[in-house]
């Protein structure tokens, strides 16, 4: 009778140690599990910015080019390369890489690790995501993303690419430039726009997760593991794109007129749309649409298939 005491007693010790155990494991699991989505969007987010900035570029500088009563300086998209290429050579088509570069690695990291994590608590039995689900999950990478690295990364690039067009350049470089803005207007003057950013960010990839998720399940036939070919992620990631593009290229605009160097002619989001609206028209919402169609749907495809790729890297030599 003692022993059979003893002995349960034991077994209810084990399982209350099992029991107590049992979150610090999930706990370190899950950040273990975690890291993976945020290293490879690192990298995915590095590799693509170096491809795509100079359509990044042209896109801002037309989206700039709006002076009241003086003559615009570019005519589109080639016009804007060709006139770059003329006055500073083909290196002014990458002026403000360095801040897009620096940003787009913990954007990248952020977007991608956050839509994991939401995804890994809202997926069903099967592994899959409903459709408002995939929406919702995309929309809460695109904010996390744009409030943690998006708004300082994009308020820089826009202020470098304006300040280039600029009679008389005032930075001399990322780090000069850096300094002259915060002691010139404080930290705000790297955290402007933040409204439209949050605005554009969450559409953005609430639109493109939707997209690609919802394509992906169509390829997979509801099965989460089935394999998707690398040259049908890029044809869904650029359709994807296209998608966010005629989606959100008015927010887009108005984000960049508040972080270039005439922001101050602007009470707010409201106001500079309003503006915009009655002093340019309503087409001038989709101004820079072309090239930033052309960037995003490149830019898109590239990062799903870098990601994919370097998830499937890391799967078959990272094992949790």
């Amino acid at each position: 009778m003692d022993n059979e005491r003893r002995q349960k007693s034991q077994e209810r010790r084990t399982v209350a140690g099992n029991i107590a155990a049992s979150p610090a494991t999930t706990a370190s699991f899950d950040l273990a599990k975690a890291s993976k989505p945020i290293l490879a969007g690192g990298i995915t987010g590095g590799l693509e910015i170096c491809i795509t900035f100079p359509t990044e570029y042209v896109k801002t500088q037309l989206q700039l080019d709006e002076r009241s009563g003086v003559q615009k300086r570019y005519t589109g998209p080639m016009n804007c390369v060709s006139v770059t290429v003329r006055d500073y050579g083909v290196r002014g088509l990458y002026r403000g890489l360095s801040v897009l570069l620096y940003g787009s690695i913990p954007k990248s990291a952020v977007r991608f690790g956050a839509f994991e994590e939401l995804k890994r608590f809202n997926v069903d039995e099967n592994g899959n995501l409903s459709p408002t689900k995939r929406m919702l999950c995309g929309l809460g990478a695109g904010v996390s993303e744009a409030i943690l690295a998006v708004t300082p990364m994009e308020t820089l690039k826009v202020k470098f690419i304006n300040d280039q067009t600029s009679a008389k350049p005032h930075y001399r470089g990322f780090f000069h430039g850096v300094s002259q803005i915060i002691k010139e207007q404080g930290i705000r003057g790297v955290y402007q726009g933040v409204v439209p950013t949050i605005l554009k960010q969450g559409s953005n990839q609430a639109i493109r997760f939707f997209v690609m998720e919802t394509l992906k399940n169509w390829y997979r036939e509801g099965d989460p593991k089935k394999p998707v070919p690398l040259y049908v992620v890029g044809a869904f990631g650029a359709f994807a794109g296209a998608c966010s593009v005629f989606g959100n290229t008015p927010i887009d605009v108005i984000k960049t007129r508040l972080q270039g160097l005439e922001a101050h002619k602007y009470k707010g989001t409201i106001d500079c749309a309003v503006q915009i609206f009655k002093h340019e028209g309503p087409r001038a919402f989709y101004k820079g649409t072309v090239p930033r169609l052309s960037r995003v749907c490149l830019d898109v495809a590239i990062t799903f298939m870098i990601y994919d790729s370097v998830m499937d890297v890391f799967n078959r030599v990272w094992k949790l």
